[in-house]
C-alpha cells in the first residue's frame, strides 16, 4: 500500500493530538467560571496539558530505541482516548488537572514517534511532509474555538467526548494501514538513545533555546489572547473568534514554511520567523481599531506557525538516521518544558496585577534580545546544523 495513504492517517492523528491540547485555550473563562478558580490556576490547566505533552518525550525517545514507531503511536491513541474521557468526566479541578496531563502526555507520545517517522517515510521532502502534517495539525486548531462554541450551547464536555471517539477510531485506522505498508528501514539503528543524544548535545541545545523562548511567549500569548482582547474593550464572542482567526492564518503557514526551509539555511529563516512573530506581538498590543486587531491577529498567527515546521525540519534534517529519534525526542522535551510554561506565567503575572500590554511587550523585547544572540552566534560560525536540503 502507498505511503501515501499511511501518511493521511498520520494526518488525522495529529489533528486530533494537536485538537486535545489548544481546545483547553477557548475554555479558560469556562474553567473559571464553572470550578470557581482564578487566572492563575486556570492558566496552570493548560500549562499541565502542555508540560504533560513534553514530560513523556524522553522517555518515549528511550523506548523507540526498543521498538517501532507504530507501536508508539498506538499507544498515544490509546492515551488520548482515555485522556478525552478523564476531561469529560471531571468532577473537580484536580480530576481535571490530571486529565489534561494525560491528554497532553498522549500528543507528547505521538509527536516523538511520529515526527521522525514522517521524516523518514519521505526523507527527499521533510520540508514539504513537515509542513503537510503541521497543517493538519493546525486545521485542529482553527476549528478548537467554534467547537467549543457549539459545544457550549449543550455542555463544553461534549467536545472531550467526541474527542474520545474520533481517537479511538483513527488508532485502528493508522494501526490497519501500516501493517499493509512497505515501511523505511531508517532509524533501525538507532539503538542507543543516551549515547545518539549525547552526540548532538549542540543542536539539542541550539534547537531548545531558540525554538523553545519563541513558543513561550506564544503560549503565553494565544492562552489568553481571548481575554486579553476583552480586556482591550473587545465583545467576548469577537474575542473567542480572533482565536480562529489566528489558527487559520497558521494553516498555510506550515505549507509555506515547509516548502521554504527545504531550500534556506534554517537558522538565518528561523530567526527572520522569531522576528516577524515579535513585531506582530508588539502591533497586537498597540493596535486599537477592530480593523487594526484583526490584521495584528492574522499576523501573529502566520509568523508563529511558520515557526514549527522550520524548526522541525532544522533538527529532523540535520540528524543522521542513527539519532535522530533519540536527539529529538530529547530536543522536544526540552522545547515543551521550556514553552509549556508561558501560560502558567502569564497567568501569575496578570493575577498579580501586571497590564496584559506590559507582559507581552517585554516578552516581545526578549525575543528580540534572542534574535540578536543567535545572529551574531550563526555569524561566527557557532551555531550547528541546519543546511537547506537543495
Amino acid at each position: 500500500m502507498s505511503r501515501n495513504r499511511l501518511f493521511g492517517s498520520l494526518c488525522a492523528m495529529v489533528f486530533l493530538a494537536n485538537f486535545a491540547r489548544v481546545v483547553f485555550a477557548p475554555l479558560v473563562g469556562e474553567f473559571i467560571d464553572e470550578f470557581t478558580i482564578r487566572e492563575g490556576t486556570a492558566g496552570l490547566v493548560v500549562t499541565l496539558a502542555w508540560l504533560g505533552s513534553a514530560s513523556p518525550r524522553i522517555p518515549t525517545g528511550w523506548v523507540l530505541t526498543r521498538t517501532s514507531r507504530v507501536s508508539i503511536v498506538l499507544v498515544s491513541g490509546v492515551m488520548l482516548t482515555l485522556g478525552a474521557l478523564g476531561v469529560a468526566l471531571a468532577p473537580g479541578v484536580p480530576t481535571l488537572m490530571l486529565a489534561a496531563f494525560v491528554v497532553g502526555s498522549a500528543s507528547g507520545v505521538y509527536f516523538v514517534a511520529a515526527n521522525p517517522f514522517v521524516s523518514e517515510l519521505f526523507p527527499e521532502r521533510v520540508g514539504r511532509v513537515m509542513g503537510i502534517h503541521g497543517m493538519a495539525s493546525q486545521l485542529s486548531a482553527v476549528i478548537a474555538a467554534p467547537v467549543v462554541t457549539v459545544s457550549l450551547w449543550y455542555d463544553w464536555r461534549y467536545a472531550f467526548y467526541g474527542l474520545a471517539l474520533a481517537a479511538a477510531l483513527t488508532t485502528v485506522l493508522v494501526v490497519v494501514l501500516a501493517r499493509r505498508t512497505d515501511l523505511p528501514d531508517a532509524g533501525r539503528s538507532d539503538t542507543d538513545f543516551f549515547g545518539g543524544a549525547r552526540s548532538e548535545w549542540k543542536i539539542i541545545v541550539a534547537g531548545v533555546v531558540l525554538v523553545g523562548l519563541a513558543s513561550f511567549v506564544w503560549q503565553g500569548l494565544f492562552n489568553f489572547y481571548e481575554l486579553y482582547m476583552i480586556d482591550k474593550g473587545l465583545p467576548p464572542a469577537t474575542a473567542r473568534n480572533l482565536l480562529t482567526v489566528i489558527f487559520a492564518a497558521g494553516v498555510p503557514a506550515f505549507l509555506v514554511s515547509g516548502e521554504i526551509a527545504d531550500r534556506l539555511p534554517n537558522v538565518p529563516y528561523i530567526l527572520g520567523i522569531v522576528t516577524a512573530f515579535l513585531v506582530s506581538v508588539v502591533l497586537a498590543v498597540l493596535a486599537s481599531s477592530i480593523v487594526a486587531v484583526v490584521l495584528a491577529s492574522v499576523l501573529v498567527g502566520f509568523s508563529v506557525h511558520m515557526l514549527f515546521p522550520a524548526g522541525d525540519t532544522y533538527l529532523l534534517g540535520s540528524l543522521p538516521d542513527e539519532s535522530r529519534a533519540s536527539a529529538y525526542a530529547v530536543y522536544s522535551a526540552g522545547m515543551m518544558t521550556t514553552q509549556a510554561a508561558g501560560s502558567w506565567v502569564v497567568g501569575e503575572a496578570i493575577e498579580a496585577g501586571a497590564s496584559y500590554d506590559a507582559v507581552f511587550l517585554t516578552s516581545a523585547g526578549g525575543l528580540a534580545v534572542l534574535v540578536v544572540v543567535y545572529a551574531v552566534l550563526n555569524a561566527l560560525g557557532r551555531v550547528p546544523g541546519g543546511a537547506a536540503h537543495t
